[in-house]
């Protein structure tokens, strides 16, 4: 199994000045690559009040500044973009970046964003009509030739184009651990991932979506399964674990990769075979070289071992 890795990134700066969030970056990324092969970014308005970046702006401004990275939404609230103007923003960064984008989305559930913004928040059966419809969508705009009409429960296209259309197809990965959620994984996306989960909720996460899969008469293995979350990781268990405390959530292996390298190598083996083949990462503690050595030099190679 072919096991890739991405960067998850903070939602903004934590502190002023704001230019520490880029400097951060600019001083991490050219040590990850290449074990790194993607950048992450959550898609919220705010977050308790703190400074908070705009997803699609901050993946479009990264994917210039970083052209040796792929870049993609970890996940996109469906609800915050018209479908079609979604597929057609896509298909833009895809064809300028060269074919670097990547398509994270989910239904939403955030409610205080959606009332501060003035967005209706559904009922989630009807968030979950709206993911489907904006799933469908995408695929249409960006795999169909000319114009596209489409009448859905809650979108409707009539003579929409999306041109250029995406070169290579964008891969849709779905995120979520619902029922209902990883139906639509099944049925429409091409990886789905399930966030701050430990070993035995991933498995049985995986079980469901393996039975949709059945259900659907689609093979197992053609969904990629991937992992997002926090990894704090130390020289020792107790280094470890104060990196992790740095954050204003508690986080422990309960809900994060935390501990030595050979230790959360150990862990990340067993969620490989689970079936789990990308990880995209949250490293706490970044950019200290103490931090990224540990990584690079000695977790991700006994990972792969």
């Amino acid at each position: 199994m072919n096991v890739d890795f991405g960067l998850g990134l903070l939602h903004g700066p934590l502190r002023p000045p704001n230019s520490g969030w880029l400097a951060d970056l600019d001083a991490a990324l050219p040590a990850l690559r290449p074990r790194f092969r993607s950048l992450w970014m959550t898609d919220h308005f705010f977050w308790d009040g703190a400074p908070t970046f705009e997803a699609w702006t901050t993946l479009s401004f990264l994917a210039g500044r970083f052209p040796e990275y792929e870049v993609g939404p970890m996940v996109l609230g469906q609800s915050y973009r018209n479908p079609a103007l979604l597929a057609l923003m896509a298909s833009t960064l895809q064809t300028l970046s060269g074919g670097r984008a990547l398509m994270g989305i989910g239904a939403g559930w955030k409610e205080d964003e959606y009332r501060a913004y003035g967005y209706e928040f559904p009922p989630v059966g009807q968030r979950m009509e709206q993911l489907e419809d904006a799933l469908i969508i995408l695929r249409r705009l960006w795999q169909e030739d000319g114009p596209v009409d489409y009448d859905g429960k809650h979108y409707a296209l009539a003579n929409a184009w999306s041109e250029p259309r995406p070169e290579p197809a964008i891969p849709i990965m779905v995120g979520g651990g619902g029922r209902r959620t990883m139906r639509l994984a099944a049925k429409y996306a091409d990886w789905w991932n399930l966030p701050d989960a430990d070993l035995p909720r991933y498995r049985e996460r995986l079980q469901i979506l393996h039975q949709h899969c059945d259900e659907l008469g689609r093979e197992r293995d053609s969904i990629r399964a991937t992992w997002f979350g926090r990894l704090a990781i130390g020289k020792t268990q107790e280094e470890a674990a104060a990196r992790a405390a740095t954050r204003e959530i508690q986080y422990t292996r309960a809900n994060a990769f935390v501990g030595t390298p050979a230790s959360i190598a150990a862990d990340m083996r067993a969620f490989i075979n689970a079936g789990c083949s990308y990880f995209m990462l949250d490293i706490i503690g970044l950019p200290e070289e103490a931090v990224i050595r540990l990584v690079i030099d000695e977790l991700i190679p006994e990972v792969l071992a």
